[in-house]
C-alpha cells in the first residue's frame, strides 16, 4: 500500500468523511463526487430506504464460529462488500485508482475499475499485483476496440466484466452543471482511447437533446447483449438491474450475476431506491444468478439489511471516493475496515454467526 495518510482522529463514521472530503476538494470534483441527478431527491431516498428496516435482535445465540465470509461464483470473499466502479479517481486523489486497489488489495475486496478510469487496468495491475479487479465496461459497438480490451483484461488477470446498462443517456445533474462540469486537462480515461469517438460521447453526455444523444443511439439491446455475454472470454455481470423482468432476461441471456443499482441516484429523481426493488429482483432470478446491492450503503446495518433482503453482497461508491479524497488508500482501506466491523457488530447482535443466518425474518 502507498504511504499511509493520516486520518483525521474524529473519523470513526463512514459519513464523517464527507466535510473533510468537500474540503479537500476542488468545487467542481466535490459535485461530481457527492451530486446526483436533478434536485437530488434521489441521493436521499437511497439513504432513506435502509431507515425504513429495523433489525430485531436475538440474545445467547452460538457466536463461536462467527464468519463474514461469502462464496460468489465459486470464490471466497472475507466479507459482503465490494467497491463499486467510480470515474476519474485521481480527481479526487493524485493516485486514483493505484491506491484504491491497493487497498482493497490489503482488505480482500474486490474492486470494480470503471472504464472511465484514469489509470490503466495494466498500471492498476501492476500497482496491486494481489487485488482482484473486475472491469465496468459501457458498450461501444466497435468490436474490434471491444475484443482488444478484453484481451488486455485477460492478460492483466481481471477476473470479470459488469457490463452498465442504466446509461443510454446520462442523467441531468445540475450541482455539476453550476460547477462548470470542469474535468483537469492533465486526466484522462486511457481505457476509451481504442474506442472512435467514446470519449467524445462521455464528454457531450447530456448537453445534447435526448433523442439526438450518441450514447442512446448505440446503446445495445437484449440480443447484442446476449453476443456480447457469449464472446467475451470473462464473466459478465449487469448493472443496472432494478425491475423483475429485466431480471429475468438477464438469467436468459446467461449473465454471471445482476447488480440492482440507479446508478447512484445519478440519472433519475423519480427512480427508487435499489434497496426497495431488490426483493423483487431476488425473487424474479429465483437463485440462478447472484445479486449484489449497490446504492445508499453507509453502514454495516445497511449491508446487513441488503443481506436480509437476498442480496448476496453490496457494492459502495461514494463512501470509499471520501475516503480517498481524504486518505488516499489508507482512507478506501478505513471505510472497508469500519463498515465490516459494524457488520460483524450488527450481526452478534442479531444473533447471527453466519451470512447464511441472516434472512428476511431477521427485519421488522
Amino acid at each position: 500500500m502507498s504511504e499511509a495518510a493520516e486520518i483525521p482522529a474524529d473519523v470513526v463514521a463512514v459519513k464523517d468523511y464527507w466535510p473533510y472530503a468537500q474540503a479537500r476538494l476542488e468545487a467542481s470534483a466535490w459535485a461530481y463526487f457527492s451530486g446526483g441527478a436533478e434536485q437530488e431527491r434521489g441521493l436521499e431516498k437511497n439513504l432513506q430506504a435502509f431507515a425504513d428496516y429495523e433489525i430485531i435482535p436475538r440474545v445467547l445465540q452460538d457466536m463461536t464460529q462467527g464468519s463474514t465470509q461469502i462464496d460468489l461464483n465459486g470464490r471466497a470473499y472475507a466479507y459482503p462488500i465490494f467497491l463499486a466502479p467510480v470515474a476519474w479517481q485521481r480527481w479526487a486523489h493524485p493516485e486514483g485508482e493505484l491506491a484504491t486497489a491497493q487497498a482493497a488489495a490489503a482488505m480482500g475486496a474486490p474492486f470494480m475499475v470503471s472504464m472511465q478510469s484514469t489509470s490503466s487496468i495494466e498500471e492498476i495491475r501492476a500497482a496491486a499485483p494481489q487485488a482482484e479487479l473486475w472491469l465496468q465496461w459501457y458498450w461501444h459497438h466497435d468490436r474490434t476496440a471491444t475484443e482488444a480490451l478484453w484481451q488486455r483484461c485477460v492478460q492483466a488477470e481481471v477476473t470479470a466484466i459488469v457490463l452498465t446498462l442504466d446509461a443510454p443517456v446520462q442523467g441531468l445533474r445540475p450541482r455539476e452543471q453550476r460547477a462548470g462540469q470542469h474535468r483537469p486537462a492533465h486526466l484522462h480515461t486511457p481505457h476509451l482511447d481504442g474506442f472512435n469517438g467514446a470519449a467524445q460521447h462521455f464528454a457531450a453526455a447530456g448537453q445534447s437533446p435526448v433523442f439526438g444523444a450518441g450514447l442512446m443511439h448505440s446503446a445495445p439491446r437484449w440480443h447484442e447483449v446476449q453476443a456480447f455475454i457469449e464472446a467475451c472470454p470473462l464473466p459478465v455481470w449487469l448493472k443496472g438491474v432494478m425491475h423483475p423482468d429485466d431480471a429475468r432476461l438477464a438469467v436468459e441471456v446467461g449473465a454471471a450475476g445482476v447488480m440492482v443499482s440507479n446508478h447512484g441516484a445519478r440519472q433519475l429523481d423519480a427512480f427508487p431506491a435499489p434497496v426497495r426493488c431488490l426483493p423483487a429482483v431476488v425473487s424474479a432470478v429465483q437463485g440462478r444468478l447472484p445479486v449484489v446491492l449497490d446504492g445508499g450503503v453507509r453502514s454495516g446495518s445497511d449491508v446487513f439489511i441488503a443481506l436480509a433482503l437476498g442480496a448476496q453482497a453490496v457494492a459502495i461508491g461514494r463512501p470509499y471516493v471520501m475516503g480517498l479524497a481524504v486518505g488516499g488508500a489508507a482512507g478506501v482501506a478505513h471505510v472497508l475496515h469500519l463498515l465490516r466491523t459494524e457488520l460483524e457488530l450488527t450481526m452478534v447482535l442479531s444473533g447471527c454467526a453466519q451470512i447464511e443466518q441472516i434472512s428476511c425474518e431477521r427485519l421488522a
